[in-house]
């Protein structure tokens, strides 16, 4: 491990020394990756020294008890050791974190996509509930929540909302949350008082940047149309929503909330890029899907990974075994609990992999 350290610090030095460079600096793709890469490394370096440190220390300590006759001189340095051995062990374990392979996403904003699954009216209900509850989340984190695309029901819910957060390491937070969410509860309409249960599927996407998918515009079909309905079916005199279809691989994307269709076009080309980025990745992934196997949530869009049950205040997370009854705060963001121990898990699995 000292070895792959010590290339890293080298790296980081090597990084520091590029940016300064007038053909860096003059290259926006490549001085976006080279300022990604150093930001990745800056940890790796500063916990890499601090590690060097309190090994010198503890070996000036340790030479303190083998060279000194003084009893208090030398209690002093057995608790100073005792100090340094516990913490030399803990940075131990955050270097090994810190070199196992990063996600390089994790630093990037998101795009999330929340569709109505089973249950009517009453999942349409539930996706509006999902999308408040990561809005504030989003909020409480200091991220911009911003609407792409969404096709509301005339009760408060959403057949599909797709949204962009925006923010320094939402997808790191937010990753885990793809998959399936399912409520029970008693529905507005239920008049016998009869538990349903309904569900919501979960995506959530790392936003591609412009350097990451090339896109042929060749390949590209683009509609505009009446924002609120398809083909002029509202009273708009001027066309601004935006749909934009990748003919190879039937992907499209739609953008209406704007009112500039100009606007529209560059989030409906942000959310595309996006999907094509997932399907590209999701390829990879298949690829090694052996690997994939042991990782703690895989981020299936197939996979139940939480209940929210109303009426006992519970909301479970069956990848992690965790129950937390207090409903009503997770609903207004209070995500953190389960968010952490997925992390967590994560980890611990990937150290005991290396």
């Amino acid at each position: 491990m000292l070895e792959r350290l010590e290339a890293g610090k080298s790296r980081f030095y090597e990084i520091e020394d590029l940016l300064t460079k007038e053909e860096v600096f003059t290259d926006p793709a490549r001085l976006q990756t080279l300022s990604k890469e150093r930001s990745l490394l800056e940890k790796l370096v500063r916990l890499f020294d601090a590690f060097m440190q309190a090994q010198r220390d503890l070996q000036d300590a340790q030479s303190v008890v083998e060279e000194t006759s003084d009893q208090e001189l030398k209690a002093l340095a057995y608790e100073e050791i005792a100090l340094l051995e516990k913490s030399i062990e803990q940075l131990e374990t955050d270097l090994r974190l810190e070199v196992l392979p990063k996600d390089l996403n994790d630093e990037k904003s998101v795009i999330m996509e929340i569709r109505a699954g089973t249950g009517g009216d009453e999942a349409a209900l539930f996706a509006g509930d999902l999308y408040r509850m990561y809005s504030r989340y989003a909020q409480n984190n200091g991220w911009i929540v911003d609407i792409i695309d969404a096709s509301p029901t005339g009760i408060g819910g959403f057949k599909e909302v797709v949204f962009g957060v925006k923010g320094m390491g939402a997808f790191s937070r937010l990753k885990h949350e793809s998959g399936g969410h399912r409520v029970q509860r008693v529905p507005t309409t239920e008049t016998s008082g009869r538990i349903h249960t309904s569900a919501a599927t979960v995506a959530v996407l790392p936003e591609a940047e412009d350097v990451e998918i090339e896109i042929d515009t060749n390949e590209l079909r683009v509609d505009i149309f009446h924002s609120g309905g398809h083909g002029g079916q509202n009273v708009q005199k001027v066309a601004t929503a935006v749909r934009i279809t990748h003919i190879p691989t039937g992907i499209v994307s739609t953008c209406q909330d704007e009112r500039s269709q100009l606007k529209n076009k560059d989030r409906a080309m942000s959310v595309l890029r996006t999907r094509l980025l997932d399907l590209a990745v999701s390829k990879q992934q298949e690829e090694t899907a052996q690997s994939r196997k042991s990782q703690v949530g895989s981020g299936d869009r197939s996979e139940k990974i939480r209940t929210y049950n109303f009426p006992q205040n519970r909301v479970t997370d069956h990848r992690i075994g965790i129950t937390n009854h207090n409903l009503d705060k997770i609903l207004l963001g209070d995500l953190d609990g389960f968010i952490d121990e997925m992390l967590q898990q994560e980890q611990a699995k990937r150290l005991n992999e290396a």
